[in-house]
């Protein structure tokens, strides 16, 4: 049976203790997965310097241009894995089997990441504001005036979720920032992580700068406690008890919202092709995939609307190249959200607009997966629990609510798209702090550029710039 290892600063290790991957469709085994102690996590990490050091013998230059060749071997290599290869073909099918992301989504998800690694030294220049990268080399240099910034951090954690192989864009530029990674992949989704590995290794990254962890609650914890930085992924239950640490960086629930204006309400049907890619893309899977869409008239007409859209979406097989739902991997967490949302519909003030327009239920099977069909929710409360939630399939709560009280009701928002001419609600849309990317005009929330993040700086999280002058 194929078998995925730990992978330690580079270096393939099989553990005794090994968990099972198995296909979401048939139950048939597809992996065994080595599994890492936390005592070996912690012992490993007592070289997190050195593996910095050596990493950090690379000039940013060159690290960056190891990132342009992997983009290549990422998206059309036959790769190392285990003892085996993988194909970009068996990459999609694997993901697929265990995951339930459908071929179609997992190969736009190749593609895109394959577009950042090509595209590294636009994203080093949006997340450093265009620093040179010679100064990391140096420590300090000249740019307009003496700069110098330092490294908090010998390694960067990363706990991963299972819903988008897209998230892992998020850690990749760490490479080029010279600092290692050290990596706990999702329970169901190990194989995004490991082929950005075996590809930037082959490109020529030292192999210092990968260590890949598949373990339990305990070794997560490990690893945010004992890297100076870290990012973590997860439902808000999962990420409740570290916000407030100084060190790991939040990535949860998104509550990505589309905001019409006064005057872009009344021509909604302008834009419902907008607001219907930004539900549906990727499987609604993504924190920047619109959760909410609010406005201040026409709320009705435009849910009614959207539910007949998002109702013609079928569970399709997962290689079905038409497929545009993932499936549940757990068929009992499908039924629980859907259990969850009609809880929920019970107050008052909310309904479920697409029942009318699917004649079934929210659950739906094919292919032996189940799946959670799309669903739209009208909310005349702006209050409602449904009005502020999200969930890892395309569902969107459509709120009406005035003008004026649209940017202290929408609550957080990972991406706000802001559909108005008004003078006014633009200002206002610029100074909510509620929102932490903003588009104004006509963008999908899902839409992001290479140079700008839309969660967090990591440069920002990885360096400081402290204050410098050398005497001449």
């Amino acid at each position: 049976m194929l078998h995925l290892p730990i992978l330690r600063a580079g270096t393939a290790y099989r553990s005794l203790m090994v968990e099972r991957l198995t296909d979401v469709r048939s139950g048939e085994p597809v992996a065994e997965v080595s599994h890492a102690l936390p005592g070996q996590i912690a012992r490993d990490l007592r070289r997190a310097a050195e593996n910095r050091r050596i990493l950090a013998e690379r000039s940013a230059k060159e690290l960056l241009e190891i990132c342009r060749r992997a983009a290549r071997g990422f998206g059309e290599a036959e790769l190392p894995l285990g003892e085996t290869t993988q194909t970009p073909a068996e990459y999609l099918r694997q993901l697929a089997a265990t995951a339930g992301i459908p071929e179609s989504l997992g190969r736009r998800n190749l593609e895109k990441i394959a577009g950042v690694l090509t595209e590294m030294k636009a994203v080093f220049g949006g997340l450093t504001r265009g620093l040179d990268p010679a100064i990391l080399d140096a420590g300090w240099g000249v740019q307009r005036r003496q700069l110098s910034f330092q490294c908090q951090t010998d390694s960067l954690g990363a706990i991963l979720p299972n819903n988008s192989p897209g998230v892992h864009n998020l850690w990749l530029p760490a490479i080029p920032l010279k600092v290692p990674l050290v990596l706990k992949p999702g329970s169901a989704e190990p194989w995004t992580p490991y082929r950005l590995a075996q590809a930037l290794l082959a490109a020529g990254c030292p192999p210092e700068a990968f260590s890949i962890y598949p373990t339990h609650h305990g070794g997560a914890v490990e690893i945010l406690l004992r890297t100076g930085r870290s990012l973590l992924f997860g439902d808000t239950a999962t990420v409740r008890n570290w916000s407030d640490r100084h060190g790991v960086q939040i990535h949860g629930p998104g509550f990505s919202k589309i905001l019409f204006g006064p005057d872009a309400a009344a021509r909604w049907r302008k834009r419902l092709d907008l607001v219907v890619d930004s539900i549906v893309a990727n499987g609604g899977r993504s924190c920047i995939n619109a959760s909410g869409v609010w406005l201040p008239a026409h709320g009705r007409a435009l849910a009614t609307a959207l539910a007949k859209r998002l109702a013609a979406i079928e569970a399709r097989a997962l290689d079905d190249p038409r497929a545009e739902l993932a499936a549940v991997p757990d068929p009992e967490v499908a039924r629980r959200i859907s259990a969850l949302i009609d809880q929920q519909l019970a107050s008052p003030g909310a309904e479920d607009v697409t029942a009318r327009w699917r004649g079934g239920g929210r659950l739906a099977t094919a292919d032996g997966c189940t799946f959670l069909l799309p669903t739209v929710i009208y909310c005349k409360d702006p209050h409602h629990p449904l009005a502020h939630s999200e969930f890892p399939f395309p569902f969107a709560a459509v709120v009406e609510v005035g003008a004026d009280e649209i940017f202290e009701a929408i609550g957080p928002t990972l991406v706000g798209t802001v559909i108005s001419d008004d003078v006014a609600f633009r200002q206002r849309a610029l100074g909510c702090r509620l929102i932490e990317r903003l588009n104004l005009g006509p963008i999908p929330t899902h839409r992001i550029s290479w140079d700008q993040p839309h969660e967090g700086n990591l440069f920002d999280h990885l360096y400081r710039q402290r204050a410098f002058a050398m005497a001449s």
